[in-house]
């Protein structure tokens, strides 16, 4: 495993992040389950992954339950994220918005601590940008509030546009980190790479890189365009359907071909292209097998071979989703 310092903090964090979402056992299919996700948090700690991003969305505080299970006393050594603000009505189809209110920040921070059995957490995250009229400064006052009391170390934002972002660094210059969706599949903020987390002659901000296998997309493990049950998300992603299935289908194709040749899977390769762009700091990948998490970090193999990376740019410059 590779290890990279988080610009603006102390945190050394595995090069790849093991994300959470999938293991809360909800909107990810009916192939989850508890004693698998366990065999997975556990070989991403024999691999070397240090850090685990999950959120108290994620199966309803069941990510976060299962994380601090799964690694026991090991939760005190390793570099847990979180995230804050969303609220859901179960009355409403499981609704999900975002509270950014101060009084709920908070609310929301101590049932963090709670689940995964935390004084502090390494890194906490607003989810996405508020839906309750909540002024940006209100809420980073108050993720600093949690800070100074010791309940945070680091605070970041998560799925904000580049505007709203330079309005929270320029409040609180301190912000830690984004995240964002960053593949090479989906690539929309990648202007803002070099403009806004990585200005030149300026400190890098932080940058998380989410969904770096495009929901599993480009592990090429899907054949023909795949049908999902309803408790999938997938099932209503447009990007598992036509026409933007058979617009991904190239550069899946190449990346089995490249990874047949160096024996490495897809999974890999998309993983390492992301952990090369200018201005990422590091990449989160889901995984519910301890399988997946092997076939991931085989990523960290791949990164400086060159020739590898320059036979896929132009599959990757043709397609977008």
């Amino acid at each position: 495993m590779k290890y990279r310092t988080l610009p603006r903090t102390d945190l050394q964090l595995s090069a790849i992040g093991f994300g959470c979402w999938a293991i809360g056992g909800k909107w990810w299919g009916d192939d989850v389950d508890d004693k698998s996700s366990i065999a997975a948090i556990h070989a991403a700690v024999d691999h070397g992954i240090n850090w685990f991003d999950t959120a108290p969305l994620y199966g309803h505080g069941h990510a976060e339950e299962l994380l601090a299970k799964a690694l026991g006393s090991r939760r005190h050594d390793v570099i847990i994220a979180s995230k804050v603000g969303v609220r859901w009505r179960h009355q409403i189809n499981d609704h999900a918005f975002s509270d950014l209110s101060p009084d709920h920040i908070i609310e929301d921070c101590e049932c963090i601590l709670r689940r995964l059995r935390l004084d502090t957490i390494p890194l906490l995250q607003v989810h996405w940008p508020c839906e309750c009229s909540t002024p940006l400064e209100a809420t980073l006052e108050a993720l600093m509030a949690l800070r100074d009391g010791g309940k945070i170390r680091y605070f970041g934002l998560c799925n904000y546009a580049s505007r709203p972002l330079q309005q929270a660094l320029a409040y609180a210059p301190e912000l830690a980190s984004l995240q964002t969706p960053y593949s090479m599949l989906r690539r929309e903020f990648e202007f803002a790479l070099r403009d806004v987390v990585a200005p030149e002659g300026e400190q890098a901000l932080g940058m998380l890189a989410y969904e770096t296998l495009c929901r599993g997309m480009l592990t090429g493990k899907f054949g023909a365009a795949p049908r999902f049950p309803s408790t999938d998300l997938r099932h209503n992603d447009e990007r598992f359907r036509e026409p933007l299935w058979s617009r991904a289908q190239g550069l899946v194709s190449a990346l089995r071909l490249v990874g047949a040749k160096l024996n490495v899977p897809p999974a890999a390769l998309a993983v390492g292209w992301v952990l090369r762009q200018p201005g990422v700091s590091v990449a989160i990948v889901g995984a519910k097998r301890a399988a997946q998490v092997a076939e991931q970090v085989r990523a960290l193999e791949l990164i400086g071979r060159e020739k590898i990376w320059a036979a896929l740019q132009p599959h990757v410059d043709r397609t977008r989703v």
